[in-house]
């Protein structure tokens, strides 16, 4: 009889058979993107200013204000983190990012405030 090995054992070299089965942010060739120009123009942003760093650290919450956990006649509700439904929450959180280094490495300002 063949034993079954979990799945966080699983070990293979063959290709997937899954056609579903694809890495994050996998684009199929020669598919479309409507975002993609808002997408690059947010990636490519450059901070420069502190006043703008800061707007873009108040602005952009450090995590989802969405998320939480409700008790209910005595039972508890979670509800998920929804801001992973923005197209452009990779693009935003890289964008707080740049501008907590920049307030950080350029400024030389203690960012403490902007981190949960």
């Amino acid at each position: 009889m063949k034993s079954i090995t979990p799945a966080h054992e699983h070990n293979h070299t063959h290709a997937h058979p899954h056609p579903n089965l694809r890495p994050p942010k996998y684009k199929k060739p020669g598919s479309f993107d409507i975002l993609s120009p808002l997408r690059r123009m947010v990636d490519n942003a450059q901070i420069k200013n502190a006043r703008i760093a800061h707007l873009i650290c108040t602005i952009i919450p450090c995590c989802c204000p969405f998320e939480r956990s409700i008790n209910l006649f005595g039972r508890t509700l979670h509800i998920p983190p929804m801001c992973k439904l923005n197209p452009l929450y990779d693009e935003f959180v890289g964008l707080r990012f740049r501008a907590l280094a920049y307030l950080t490495d350029v400024c030389g300002e203690d960012v403490t405030k902007y981190i949960c």
